[in-house]
C-alpha cells in the first residue's frame, strides 16, 4: 500500500505524500521536555516517515497527539511489510495476519526488510510500548484497526483486483479501515463529535479518496514493482495487458483508461466535504484538509494527461506546502476544490468515453461548493 496518506493517509498519496518529501517537522511544542524517551523516538520517526502528518497535528491536544502518532506508526509498519516486496508471501501473510498481536509482544521485531521506513519493524519494540502506554480506549480501536486492516491486505496477496467492486473492497480494507480508526480516535478523545467516529462509511470513502488518487498516480511505479491496483474491468476495456497502457504507441487509449480511473475516484468528493465539515479540532481538519487538497490537485494534473504513464507527473514541494498551508477553513477548502474540479472539466475531451459522467459529476458538486 505504502500510501503516506494515512500515512501520510499512510498510506499512498502521491510524491507529496507516499513518496515523502523531507519537511522539517520536529516534536511536538509545549512540554517536549515532558516526553519519554521511547515517546522522543516515535516523533523522530514519525518526522522521517510521515511529515505532513507530523506537521499538521500540532494544534491537536497532547493525549491525542500521541495516540495519533502512534497509531500512524503502527500503521506505518503494516504498511511496510505489506509493500515489501523482499519478503516472500509465504512470510508476509501470516505476518500481515498476525500483526495485532504483535502490539502485545514486546520483543516482536522484523529485522529483514529492505524497505525505505524499515526502522519502524527493526525497533517496533520501542513503538509496541508506547502503544500499551496509551489509555485503553485509543489501544482497542488501533488493535482493531490493525487486525482488520491485516486480513484484508492479506487477502488481496492472493486475488487480483479484478472489478471495480474488487478496488472499493482493496481500498477500504488499506485505507478506509485507517480513516475509520482514525474518526473513533477523535471521537474517543472527546474533541471531535461522537458522530464523526460513529459514521464509519463516511469515514471510509473520504479516505477512499485519497487511495485511489496514489493508486492511479502510482500506475507506473507500480508497474515496475510487480504491483496491480487498476481493475481489470476497466483497463480491459483500452488494453490487452494493463502493462500495455505505459506504451506510447497506446497513448490515446491509456489516456482515456486514466480518465475513467480519475472518474470514479471524484464520486468521492462530496463525502470528502460532508466529512470535512463536520470537524471542530483544528489540528484534525488542518491534517485532512490538507491531504484532501493534495489529492485534488494531484486528480487535475493527471487527468488526460498522456505524461502520467511516463512517471513525469509530480507535484513540486512549494506547490505542497502552499496547499496545506492555504487549506485551514471549510471555504478556503471548498475554494481550491472548485478550481481543480474546473480544471479537469476544462480539459474533458469531447470524444472521452466517460467525459458525460466525468462533466455531470463536476456539474453536481458545483452547487455543494457554493453553499
Amino acid at each position: 500500500m505504502d500510501r503516506e496518506y494515512m500515512c501520510g493517509w499512510l498510506g499512498r498519496p502521491a510524491e507529496h505524500c507516499r513518496r515523502k518529501v523531507q519537511v522539517h517537522v520536529g516534536l511536538p511544542g509545549p512540554g517536549t521536555d515532558s516526553l519519554s524517551n521511547g515517546l522522543r523516538t516515535c516523533y523522530r520517526y514519525l518526522e522521517q516517515t510521515g511529515w505532513s502528518f507530523g506537521a499538521a497535528m500540532q494544534a491537536m491536544d497532547s493525549e491525542l497527539r500521541h495516540a495519533a502518532c502512534i497509531y500512524f506508526l503502527v500503521l506505518r509498519a503494516l504498511d511496510t511489510i505489506e509493500d515489501d516486496m523482499s519478503i516472500s508471501l509465504e512470510t508476509k501473510i501470516p505476518m500481515l495476519r498476525e500483526f495485532h498481536t504483535y502490539l502485545h509482544q514486546p520483543g516482536w521485531r522484523y529485522t529483514e526488510s529492505k524497505a525505505k521506513d524499515k526502522q519502524v519493524l527493526e525497533d517496533f519494540p520501542t513503538i509496541s510500548l508506547e502503544f500499551r502506554n496509551l489509555a485503553k480506549v485509543y489501544q482497542d480501536v488501533i488493535t482493531d484497526t490493525c487486525h482488520k486492516m491485516g486480513v484484508g491486505m492479506a487477502e488481496f496477496l492472493e486475488k487480483r483486483v479484478d472489478s471495480l467492486q474488487d478496488l472499493e473492497k482493496y481500498c477500504r480494507c488499506v485505507a478506509g479501515l485507517g480513516g475509520i480508526g482514525f474518526s473513533r480516535l477523535y471521537s474517543a478523545s472527546e474533541l471531535e463529535d461522537p458522530i464523526v467516529g460513529q459514521d464509519t462509511e463516511l469515514a471510509s470513502s473520504m479516505t477512499l479518496f485519497m487511495q485511489k488518487t496514489n493508486i492511479i498516480h502510482d500506475y507506473l511505479e507500480d508497474q515496475l514493482e510487480g504491483r496491480e491496483f487498476w481493475p481489470r474491468e476497466v483497463w480491459s476495456r483500452y488494453a490487452e495487458k494493463l502493462s500495455d497502457l505505459a506504451k506510447p504507441e497506446n497513448a490515446t487509449m491509456a489516456v482515456r483508461c486514466l480518465n475513467e480511473m480519475i472518474t470514479d475516484a471524484l464520486q468521492h468528493v462530496p463525502d470528502v466535504l460532508k466529512y470535512l465539515s463536520r470537524l471542530k479540532n483544528k489540528g484534525v481538519f488542518n491534517y485532512w484538509a490538507s491531504l484532501q487538497v493534495i489529492a485534488i490537485a494531484t486528480l487535475a494534473a493527471c487527468y488526460n494527461n498522456k505524461d502520467m504513464f511516463r512517471g513525469i507527473v509530480k507535484m513540486q514541494k512549494e506547490q505542497a506546502v502552499t496547499l496545506m498551508r492555504d487549506a485551514t477553513n471549510m471555504q478556503a477548502v471548498k475554494a481550491i476544490m472548485s478550481q481543480h474540479l474546473e480544471e479537469i472539466y476544462q480539459k474533458i475531451p469531447s470524444t472521452d468515453p466517460s467525459s458525460n459522467k466525468t462533466k455531470e459529476i463536476i456539474a453536481s458538486l458545483r452547487p455543494m461548493i457554493l453553499s
